[in-house]
């Protein structure tokens, strides 16, 4: 049987629908139309699901572009069985096999191993005998951020000092029993500079945001009152987020590359995001086209 769709774009369950109440539901349905309609603009047949739906045959389309898949850390392990399965069925973009590496941030060591610089990190496998006063004891840091090596959204992200570090030992050895975390020095320049987003497609930069926290926080992202401009990087900065892209063990079709000036001044790479992460076409919708054409070649539509 021929496919009857060329693509499918992946969401969940919560973003099927457009929201007229909800700022966050229809920034994500309307980014995902944009995709949608580009897609359509070049002749592809496209419809939009959720990831877990029962009731549809995989096999039926050409590929699957996922977008905002945004429950796959509170279900990692469906999801996981999921992203393996249909694999078997149809052309996953990104891959199957660069979801699974840039789903665990231990990728960041990769990264570093090929010459991109990256946060200043400790990484603290699952089941570790260690607490936190031992760890920044042996580590000599005093600020720092602790969070899952899987996850989004901030999940279980920390801001920790010498003050707090027992208050988050009880959330700390309940994290480690069950996977593993990651450490990090706190980077003040985020604070106060922001973060770069830069989109990148097919190798090459498209356009880019600058994020900054909220006064009073240290997550840049707006579900947390985090603020987006317009972003216009430097000659730099892009080689950097392009190097970033082509140091991965193959190029995806889409990435975002978050950047920031560490505590010593120089770039380096906070993540790299392959999976199903905001691309900001609110903001460049035209975007939306470039990542469509793409598509179309990959699956040579």
């Amino acid at each position: 049987m021929n496919p009857i769709y060329d693509v499918v774009i992946l969401t969940d369950h919560r973003y099927l629908s457009d929201s007229k109440t909800d700022t966050y539901t229809r920034n994500v349905y309307y980014e995902d139309r944009l995709v949608y309609h580009a897609l359509e603009q070049l002749g592809l047949r496209t419809l939009r699901l959720a990831w877990d739906d029962m009731f549809f045959d995989w096999s039926s389309t050409k590929a699957v572009l996922f977008r905002s898949t945004w429950d796959y850390f509170e279900r990692f392990a469906e999801f996981s069985q999921w992203v393996e399965s249909i694999s078997k069925q149809t052309l996953l973009m990104n891959s199957g096999a660069i979801i699974r590496w840039n789903i665990d941030k231990h990728y960041l060591l990769e990264l570093q191993k090929n010459n991109v610089p990256i946060a200043e990190s400790h990484f603290i496998e699952k089941g570790a005998k260690v607490s936190l006063s031992q760890l920044h004891d042996i580590l000599d840091w005093n600020e720092t951020v602790l969070k899952p090596c899987i996850s989004g959204a901030a999940r279980h992200t920390y801001k920790l000092t010498s003050e707090t570090l027992a208050a988050h030992e009880a959330i700390f050895q309940e994290l480690i029993a069950n996977e593993a975390m990651l450490l990090q020095p706190f980077q003040h320049n985020i604070v106060e500079k922001g973060e770069i987003s830069m989109m990148v497609f097919n190798g090459s930069f498209s356009h880019a945001v600058l994020k900054k926290a909220k006064a009073g926080d240290f997550r840049v992202q707006d579900d947390f009152g985090g603020s987006v401009i317009n972003y216009t990087p430097s000659e730099a900065e892009i080689d950097f987020a392009e190097a970033c892209v082509k140091a991965c063990p193959e190029l995806p079709i889409y990435a975002r590359v978050d950047v920031f000036e560490d505590n010593s001044g120089k770039i380096a790479l906070s993540e790299l995001e392959l999976i199903e992460p905001e691309l900001w076409f609110r903001y460049h919708p035209n975007a939306a086209m470039v990542l469509a054409k793409g598509i179309k070649q990959r699956i040579g539509a």
